[in-house]
């Protein structure tokens, strides 16, 4: 055999592992990436189950980061709903992955307020709470908006709570990923989610 063919029988080989681990190191999502422009997972928050969690908590799986309430009229609830059916999608896979509801409203989310509405939508949607001071930090971290409504109602608890929806997805080493805004599909998201979930730990 020619040192010529010797050489080809070793480099395609390399060649592909190559390119697969440039198809690996830049997917095609389907979303809006923000790789490199928000930072990393990082939180200190109470769960709904009452127990101190960080971030590191969730290392090794996949986590949708939301923002919103229990008291939301509509797009809390569609958002989770959306969210529980494109998991039923991804079959077992999704048993990987991890839907961080962080409140907006501690006042009125209290720990068992929390854990009766997100065990209502799926089992793996976990409620986050936390002082306003540690809410307030977080969303600011990755640009959330949300204001409570000001006028008499607030005094009297009936109120709503004005909040940005967007959904923040970060892989398993905690590093953000892609961003789904209102606009984005059921397909799209389950889309992105098969690639982070195929991705080593």
């Amino acid at each position: 055999m020619s040192k010529l063919r010797i050489s080809l029988r070793w480099l395609l080989p390399a060649c592909a592992a190559l390119l697969l681990a440039a198809c690996v190191a830049h997917p095609q999502w389907q979303l809006d990436s923000v790789q490199g422009h928000l930072p990393d997972l990082k939180f200190q928050m109470t769960n709904d189950l009452g127990q101190p969690v960080t971030a590191a908590t969730y290392r090794g799986k996949v986590v949708l980061l939301y923002f919103g309430y229990t008291h939301c009229p509509d797009v809390c609830p569609l958002t989770l709903v959306h969210l529980h059916t494109v998991l039923q999608k991804l079959g077992k896979s999704a048993d990987d992955v991890r839907i961080l509801f962080v409140t907006v409203d501690p006042a009125r989310d209290t720990v068992p307020v929390l854990h009766q509405y997100v065990t209502a939508f799926d089992p793996r949607v976990v409620g986050l709470t936390g002082t306003q001071d540690a809410i307030a930090q977080l969303a600011k971290r990755y640009r959330a908006f949300y204001q409570p409504e000001q006028a008499k109602a607030a005094s009297a608890g009936d109120y709503e709570v004005t909040h940005s929806s967007a959904i923040y997805f970060f892989d398993r080493q905690g590093r953000a990923q892609v961003l789904a805004t209102p606009g984005s599909s059921n397909d799209e998201i389950l889309h992105d989610l098969r690639i982070l979930v195929e991705q080593p730990s």
